[in-house]
């Protein structure tokens, strides 16, 4: 038997956040356990409960996740947990991947949507979906008590022992990563105490599962994707302040994986993309909390060796979910399965926690190029998700059915959609960082002084930063000006503005003393500019500012299963072939300006000349129902000679 892979629906039957060494490090809620001799994080998110996101497009989509997450029912969720603890259930169970003959059951039901929920609960202090996380720790309890033994999972341990023994089977680490990851954050984002109880179960099991194995067997063992393992156990050490959880996410190091990428060696052509770079976040989670240089070393050197060489314009990366070619050798890949949404998710978390490292802005640049092209507009108004992110011509957005599906991609995306507000403001001390340009206030109690981000960015080309407080406060404030802007960008201060040199790409520091009212305006201009395809130069996309630009190319297939997938299949049945290119009316290496005009700053409309016409382009995000190409074929120098 064949071992299925992630983009197909399983088909076997079954036998039967970011918490540093503050726990949590992704969230910023949390107290500061230290382990061994911890490395010292410089910049520090906010914790959710700090900010709020105010009206955008933004909090419409969280408000759209929250809606579809209150959909879903707890019984239901819990089904297959319950069979497996041979607890009696009469609910309906849910399908697709969470169907009980599938052998991933239980990554969604028991780990994204309490991650998910703990994520609504603190970031737009949605009351019922912590109840409903609640309830269902406590019936993930039940489950676990009644088996007896810390093991926790919607199957029986049998898809371990064929783990262990070499037999067929799909992930069941990766489903048991999950199901730990919603424990931890239903504990550090709304306080639930049983749940962390529950994660130190699963994680005494873990230690137990794995004696009396040799390390080679092991090493056999981990070439079956395992998630965040290595990350979930660290992030329950740095928690509990126990060593042993340490050493329990140090059986899932692959010194394969990670040995070439401390040499500083890109070794990953024909590896699965998103199974691999959850390792890398627990190299990086790793070092925060051990304070071992080399998973910095490795982290850092991975992060930057597939943001430049491995990545497409939109931020994210591979094709049928693998690194399939050389290092720069994205010619000839453009397909329906680029870009699989579940990298995206990793690529981010593991962006903000480098940036936390040295405050580089380039990993907030590489951030909000994901958050607004390839994350923002992956959820239709249904609260439905995207898997892959088509990027040949003429394909169109699909999405999972509301209860017939449930990929990783929709749990990850369950959970983006919850957290948009927990990176737009960092600290260093007293020191304020602006990262992101989303409209959102920032009540920084601790300290009494309120930041409200007044924005419509990107249809306008600038953000309002007022301070609220009650005395007046010394500090700086950092504000990120990206490397897309220009020159002209600049600061004001209360209509005054500040006189010093800009830089794009890096973090501008305004230090003074901030009275009651005081306003900060930042102008933002963005141009057009052009970026090749990496190992074509002649295949390029149009950006504006952040924004990658699509071209319409017209109606998307109607309502149907092009659109919405009623299945664990993550691709259309009966797909075509994919549409050649627009052929722009450019020469290589030309600047986008002279063949892309602006239609509408406001509005967000540009106008490409092609040969056969010209295109209505517009952002990515604002996709919805066209049909799209985001690449374009130019001229080459030779025919331009010819």
């Amino acid at each position: 038997m064949s071992k299925p892979t992630r983009r197909h629906f399983c088909k076997m039957l079954s036998c039967a956040t970011s918490l540093p060494w503050i726990a949590p490090y992704a969230h910023g809620d949390a107290p500061n356990p230290i382990i061994g001799k911890p490395a010292v994080r410089k910049f520090e998110p906010f914790p959710l409960r700090s900010v709020r996101l105010s009206t955008s497009v933004f909090q419409q989509q969280e408000e759209i996740n929250a809606r579809y997450l209150d959909s879903l029912k707890v019984d239901r969720l819990l089904h297959s947990f319950r069979l497996t603890a041979g607890i009696t259930s009469s609910a309906t169970p849910y399908r697709g991947w969470e169907d009980p003959t599938c052998e991933l059951r239980g990554h969604f039901a028991g780990g994204h949507f309490l991650s998910a929920a703990a994520l609504s609960a603190a970031s737009s202090g949605n009351s019922d979906l912590r109840d409903r996380g609640n309830a269902m720790v406590a019936g993930l309890v039940q489950c676990q008590k009644k088996i007896g033994t810390g093991y926790l999972s919607a199957y029986p341990t049998l898809l371990f022992d064929h783990l262990a023994d070499g037999k067929p089977v799909w992930a069941p680490f990766y489903t048991y990563h999950k199901i730990m990851a919603g424990l931890l954050d239903m504990y550090t984002l709304t306080g639930n105490a049983d749940a962390l109880e529950a994660a130190e179960g699963m994680g005494r099991w873990v230690q137990e599962y794995f004696q009396g194995i040799s390390f080679d067997q092991r090493q056999r063992m981990l070439r079956t994707e395992y998630g965040g393992m290595n990350e979930v156990l660290i992030n329950l050490a740095a928690i509990t302040r126990k060593q042993q959880y340490l050493d329990a996410a140090s059986l899932f190091e692959q010194p394969g994986i990670l040995d070439p990428l401390a040499e500083r060696r890109d070794e990953l052509q024909g590896l699965h993309a998103n199974t691999n770079v959850p390792k890398i976040i627990g190299a990086a989670r790793r070092y925060e909390v051990t304070g071992d240089r080399r998973y910095r070393q490795i982290a850092e050197y991975f992060l930057e060796e597939v943001l430049t060489t491995r990545n497409y314009v939109i931020g994210n990366t591979s094709v049928d979910e693998h690194w399939k070619t050389a290092a720069g050798h994205l010619e000839g890949t453009l397909a329906w399965t680029n870009a699989e949404c579940c990298v995206a998710y990793n690529l981010m978390k593991l962006e903000r926690l480098v940036f936390g490292w040295n405050g580089d802005s380039r990993w907030m640049d590489a951030y909000e190029r994901a958050l607004f092209n390839c994350r923002l507009g992956t959820q239709n108004s249904q609260g439905l998700k995207q898997y892959f992110f088509p990027l040949a011509a003429g394909y169109w957005r699909a999405f999972n059915s509301p209860e017939e599906s449930f990929w990783c991609c929709t749990g990850t995306g369950a959970e983006e959609f919850a957290k948009f507000a927990d990176t737009i403001y960092f600290r260093r001390g007293a020191d304020i960082y602006v990262n992101q340009f989303l409209g959102a206030t920032l009540d920084w109690q601790e300290e009494g002084i309120v930041i409200e981000q007044v924005t419509r960015f990107p249809e306008e080309q600038e953000t309002t930063l007022k301070i609220k407080t009650a005395h007046p406060h010394t500090r700086a404030i950092h504000i990120r000006i990206p490397g897309w802007t220009t020159e002209a960008a600049g600061v004001s201060i209360n209509g005054r503005p500040v006189e010093v040199s800009v830089d794009p790409g890096s973090y501008l520091a305004v230090r003074r003393v901030w009275q009651d009212g005081d306003k900060i305006s930042v102008n933002l201009p963005m141009e057009l500019r052009q970026e090749s395809l990496a190992g074509d130069e002649s295949v390029v996309a149009v950006l504006c500012g952040p924004m990658v630009l699509a071209a319409n190319l017209g109606d998307a297939p109607a309502e149907g299963q092009s659109r919405v997938i009623h299945s664990g299949a993550t691709v259309p049945d009966h797909l075509p072939a994919a549409a050649p290119l627009p052929k722009a009316v450019a020469g290589r290496g030309e600047n986008a300006d002279a063949w892309v005009e602006t239609a509408s700053n406001g509005e967000l409309r540009f106008k490409a000349s092609a040969e056969d016409a010209k295109y209505d382009l517009l952002p990515m995000y604002l996709i919805g129902d066209q049909r799209y190409s985001v690449y374009w074929q130019t001229q080459t120098q030779t025919r331009m000679r010819s």
